[in-house]
């Protein structure tokens, strides 16, 4: 079987205030055309339909005419996991519909692991994969809260209860395929941050995990998993150098910290007979994200050269000119006026920045993090107490994320 593996569509999202709706349309155009050119029989979406748990209406339209445009092609099969953006309950809502078109949604944790157990047939109608499709794990699917547990030991009996539902999971899977007497292919979806994964700044991953500090070990998946699918990070690559264990990555340039990066689908061919086989494919751009740093000459040089080339672009500048003024913005916009140009962000290089200008420095330019890093700072917290206390505030900023993103 010919399987297509994607995650982190995040639909919805914004960059810099602005929506991305016409990205993502064309993204789900392009989708369709690789499914049918490519003759791909199942499609699998590992977590992060959408970027936050009460989606807009055009978020929720993009999803279901795709989803309902993909029961037009050659693909037969679809499973849909919740990630730790997307509301459980708002992905399963329509289940018991969208199972009748072979469109498998699992948002947490079932009463039984043989609902997160799928077994997908061939054109000849006979067994040919099966996937267990496992979302997002929070800490209440898997772990049992106890009193006066330090962060550590929360940390070591939520892995513990992640690798346990894996084992539990892949289990009944391979009691269903002992029962077929075949040697069929198992695949395995996750979301989750996997150790060693790499990110890259600004690139949009919000890890919910307790202290931020959660990695799951790559043992925590049975040997049993002939590709595991995996969500959460955004950047395409392997886990523990496996090659069949892979995030996808998101099919977008979430930030500018990204602008250098190519995206990408994975087409993962599975067979009794012969080893999985993984193709990446490269999904094309609409628009540029361009960071241009140095001073005012170099970046107005840059600008006219992007407007030249004709290509849609948005714009992060990172000004190392000591002294600019605040007009500068509108400097650089009447360069890029009436072009495909869009300038979204301007910024100072700090260190390029006077001590008298750091007092003016703008909450909106810290993220959460440095925040709380500087009010350590400020209440001269010695550097033994750092970490715990950093931890418990990841933890508090986790239980609150999470609660918005359940709110229905």
């Amino acid at each position: 079987m010919r399987v297509l593996h994607t995650s982190d569509w995040h639909l919805g999202s914004s960059l810099a205030g602005k929506k991305r709706y016409d990205e993502e349309e064309a993204f789900l155009d392009w989708l369709i055309g690789v499914i049918s050119r490519d003759g791909i029989d199942a499609l699998i979406i590992a977590g992060d339909i959408f970027d936050t748990g009460t989606p807009s209406n055009r978020a929720l339209e993009l999803y279901y005419r795709f989803l309902g445009r993909v029961g037009r092609t050659c693909c037969r099969h679809v499973v849909v996991t919740a990630g730790n953006h997307d509301s459980p309950s708002l992905l399963t809502a329509p289940r018991e519909l969208l199972s009748a078109l072979d469109i498998h949604v699992v948002g947490s944790i079932p009463m039984t692991v043989d609902e997160e157990v799928f077994i997908f047939t061939s054109d000849d109608g006979k067994p040919a994969l099966i996937v267990c499709a496992v979302p997002y794990l929070r800490d209440r699917d898997v772990r049992t809260a106890e009193a006066g547990e330090s962060i550590e030991e929360k940390r070591n009996r939520l892995l513990t209860g992640i690798s346990d539902h894996y084992r539990d999971v892949c289990d009944a899977a391979e009691m269903h395929r002992n029962l077929i007497g075949d040697n069929i292919p198992i695949i395995a979806t996750g979301h989750l941050f996997a150790s060693g994964g790499n990110t890259v700044a600004d690139d949009g991953v919000r890890d919910l995990s307790i202290g931020n500090l959660l990695q799951v070990s790559a043992t925590a998946f049975p040997s049993c998993i002939d590709y595991l699918a995996l969500g959460h990070l955004h950047q395409p690559q392997l886990v523990a150098g496996e090659s069949t264990r892979r995030y996808s990555g998101s099919p977008f340039l979430m930030g500018f910290g990204e602008s250098d990066r190519d995206k990408e689908v994975l087409i993962v061919e599975v067979s009794p007979e012969r080893p999985v086989c993984v193709t990446p494919v490269i999904v094309p751009r609409i628009r540029d994200l361009v960071q241009i740093h140095g001073d005012v000459d170099l970046v107005s040089d840059k600008l006219t050269e992007l407007i030249f080339s004709g290509r849609p672009s948005w714009v992060e500048i990172l000004l190392t000119d000591y002294g600019v003024g605040p007009s500068i913005r509108e400097q650089l916009s009447r360069i890029v006026d009436g072009s495909k140009v869009e300038i979204q962000k301007v910024k100072i290089d700090p260190r390029t920045v006077s001590i008298s200008s750091i007092n003016q420095e703008s909450l909106e330019e810290l993220n959460p993090d440095e925040v709380f890093r500087r009010c350590m700072d400020a209440a001269e917290e010695p550097e033994e107490n750092r970490n715990e206390l950093f931890a418990a505030y990841r933890e508090v900023i986790s239980g609150i994320l999470e609660g918005d993103m359940n709110a229905d």
